[in-house]
């Protein structure tokens, strides 16, 4: 059978068989690993290019353009073969039909026609631990441990190229922003092009951009305001799509206090006329804390002119301190305004998340209260998780950089929760992904966009996190959301930071060298180490001490020594943890994304030309199957609850995703009654007022499933998810 024809394989025969229950009510689990088997015979096995040894296999991919062969003449043959010797002793095996039909068809290298797989996992794994250790054999046998027991995934790009002659970029996704002026305008619009075309997510902030209604050179009511910026770059990504491959992909953010603010929301409205219709491009906005507390007491909220705030500040609106600066903008007569109910805009944007997922919620304040960097975060990207301080640029009139800002790059990788508690060394895995996330960073140059190349040399920052934790607690019978799992995420997020932090530190150490700035840092006076010698965060419960007995938990002590220790030789990344919403990896990893409960125990994939393929919730059985409840059937502040816990250990933000039912089930919020089972704004901005209050940074989107069995706000974000 050929790699590309599907007409007589009965690996999805057998697939779809899972969705179809025994006379007995039996899920037929065994169906999935039929499944597999007969993939890995019928597909792989027979369009699988063979080699004699590791020598011929080289020589060929190097001879006919596959791969690099730079990286490759850094290690001698033999210690290659070692590491080979020890994947293959290893004996990987893929746990799902999914699994190793998303590796096959998205991530192995095939010969040029498509018709042929020139490699297996085991080869991938080779590529990604050879290239990112960087000629350290150490490093090298290191990650190949990591990866082959699938402790460590790197982000998509990432594992996608690593080692390739023809390939993509390594980083996932970017943030730029905008200054109100045509030449910065110009230039945001060429980078979303630029960025989009090397396969990346944009994240781009507009909030600096004059109202509609402002003036232009003294002419009043000349200013367009954000919306036809807007469409613009909606344009721009449709465009840059990577010769047709995909479709750019691109969010934009403007605060609540901006005038634009009812109008940039109704681009997405349902019935929103095509004029000013936005299709493609997502929604943001940006929430300070002064708009909860204007909400909770029912009063008006003024929305202020950024270009005469501007004016007044000398510095762009996005960098204004508006819960701070509120009552002294509101009394500045020569600062336009109006006004607005508070508890309107709320509800439009409760009405906006009911119809299409968005807006993404970012609390800035909350961001910027926890931020340990000098500086100010001011948004964040496509997918919700990356926060980390920016400046802006100043463009002349020849389009050159008078000033050059610093704009942002994600390099990303994820931890496997369930694989990674049963590291032998817990801090030597999490050194290991940190070295390897900083190969990436150090020989990430995107010189189309000046703002990105040099935010990312001054930060070197990358953005570890994790996925499958749903799949841990259902192995452990703890119900999402429940105290122990709550408390097991923390000290699990905990030991991410400790680990994070020992390894930058000693990166720092090795290279004479720090992030930018580091010296204004609360890591530099050591304020930020306060909360953690000043209490303990190890496991309280005997359930969650007995999940880490095996297991390192730094005391006081230890903290206060690595305080020290960081406050003498620095850090070296700027900024260390995010995490991300995971897409196809988690799949490949059999983890279940992110930090997320599942949406189904039998979750259904759309495939491309191919149909549905089933995919059983990792480790699904007898045994797990009532811990595995559906993030529909979940009283979200669980769920905000556990993001909560992590959030207090994560230097950047969280990706969460809210699941909601258009009818929601009897008696999960006590606030409705018989008589209000329909989902309603009001549900919405109860549950967004909790995740403020518990510090929550940011809410991706609300996907709404309905009583017809449809999925409002799926996320359709592929760049970004790792």
């Amino acid at each position: 059978m050929s790699l590309k024809d599907h007409t007589d394989a009965s690996y999805f025969t057998l697939n779809n068989e899972i969705n179809i229950p025994t006379k007995d009510g039996r899920i037929q689990l065994d169906k999935d690993q039929e499944a597999l088997a007969a993939f890995l015979k019928e597909n792989v096995e027979p369009n699988l290019v063979q080699f004699n040894s590791l020598q011929e296999r080289f020589d060929y991919l190097i001879k006919h353009d596959y791969v690099e062969e730079a990286f490759l003449k850094q290690y001698p043959l033999t210690f290659i073969e070692k590491l080979y010797d020890y994947l293959n002793s290893q004996d990987f095996h893929f746990h799902s039909f999914m699994a190793a039909y998303k590796f096959y068809a998205q991530y192995a290298l095939k010969t040029d026609d498509g018709n042929q797989y020139l490699e297996r996992y085991i080869d991938r794994t080779a590529m990604n631990a050879l290239y990112l250790a960087n000629g350290d054999q150490e490093l090298a046998l290191a990650l190949a441990d990591e990866l082959i027991h699938q402790r460590f995934q790197p982000a998509t790009p990432t594992f996608l190229n690593a080692g390739k002659k023809r390939r993509g970029e390594f980083v996932s996704c970017f943030l730029i922003q905008s200054t109100d002026d045509m030449n910065s305008i110009g230039r945001t619009i060429n980078s979303a092009l630029q960025l989009s075309k090397i396969g990346g997510g944009v994240g781009i902030n507009l909030n600096n951009l004059r109202a509609a209604g402002d003036p232009i050179k003294h002419i009043e009511g000349a200013a367009s305001g954000v919306k036809p910026v807007m469409k613009l770059l909606e344009d721009s990504f449709s465009y840059s799509n990577q010769l047709g491959q995909r479709q750019g992909a691109g969010v934009v953010y403007l605060s609540v206090f901006h005038p634009d603010i009812i109008d940039f929301l109704a681009v997405k409205k349902e019935n929103a006329d095509e004029k000013i219709r936005v299709n493609t491009l997502s929604l943001g906005v940006t929430v300070p804390d002064k708009f909860y507390e204007l909400a909770a007491q029912n009063r008006d909220m003024a929305l202020f002119s950024p270009y005469d705030v501007e004016q007044e500040y000398g510095v762009p609106f996005s960098y204004v301190d508006i819960t701070k600066e509120y009552d002294n903008l509101v009394q500045n007569d020569r600062i336009k305004k109006k006004y607005i109910k508070a508890r309107d805009l709320e509800t439009e944007i409760g009405k906006l998340q009911q119809e299409s997922g968005y807006p993404y919620i970012i609390n800035v304040d909350t961001a910027n209260r926890d931020n340990p960097i000098d500086g100010k975060i001011i948004m964040s990207n496509l997918c919700s998780e990356i926060m980390q301080v920016q400046t802006p640029s100043i463009i002349n009139d020849e389009q050159e950089y008078e000033q050059l800002g610093t704009d942002v790059s994600c390099n990303l990788g994820s931890t496997n929760v369930v694989n990674l508690m049963h590291s032998p060394d817990f801090g030597k895995s999490i050194e290991s992904m940190v070295r390897a996330l900083t190969f990436v960073t150090d020989i990430s140059h995107i010189n189309t966009v000046p703002s990105i190349r040099h935010g990312n040399e001054l930060s070197h920052s990358i953005g570890l996190g994790a996925m499958g934790l749903h799949s841990y607690f259902a192995l452990h019978h703890m119900y999402y959301g429940s105290p122990e799992s709550i408390e097991f995420t923390g000290v699990y997020f905990m030991l991410l930071n400790y680990w994070s932090l020992v390894a930058s530190n000693q990166l720092a150490r090795e290279r004479g060298k720090t992030f930018h700035n580091f010296e204004k840092s609360k890591y530099a006076d050591g304020s930020y180490f306060d909360k953690y010698t000043e209490q303990d965060w190890g496991p309280t419960s005997e359930k969650v001490k007995e999940l880490f007995k095996d297991t390192f938990i730094p005391s006081r002590a230890d903290w206060e020594e690595l305080k020290l220790a960081v406050m003498k030789d620095g850090l070296y990344h700027q900024n260390r943890l995010a995490v991300a919403p995971n897409g196809s990896t988690s799949y490949i990893g059999d983890a279940t994304a992110s930090l997320a409960p599942i949406v189904s125990r039998i979750e259904e994939r759309q495939e491309a030309k191919i149909g549905t393929i089933f995919y059983p919730a990792p480790y699904l059985s007898n045994d797990t199957i009532k811990y595995y409840e559906s993030a529909y059937d979940i009283d979200m502040r669980k769920e905000i609850d556990i993001y909560a816990e992590a959030q207090k250990h994560v230097d950047q933000s969280l990706s969460m995703t809210m699941f909601m039912r258009s009818t929601i089930p009897a008696g999960m919020y006590e606030w409705k009654d018989e008589r209000d089972e329909k989902m309603s704004t009001r549900d919405l901005t109860i549950l967004r007022n909790y995740a403020h209050h518990k510090g929550i940074k940011s809410i991706y989107y609300v996907r709404t499933f309905t009583d017809n069995n449809d999925t409002i706000g799926a996320n359709e974000c592929e760049s970004c998810v790792i």
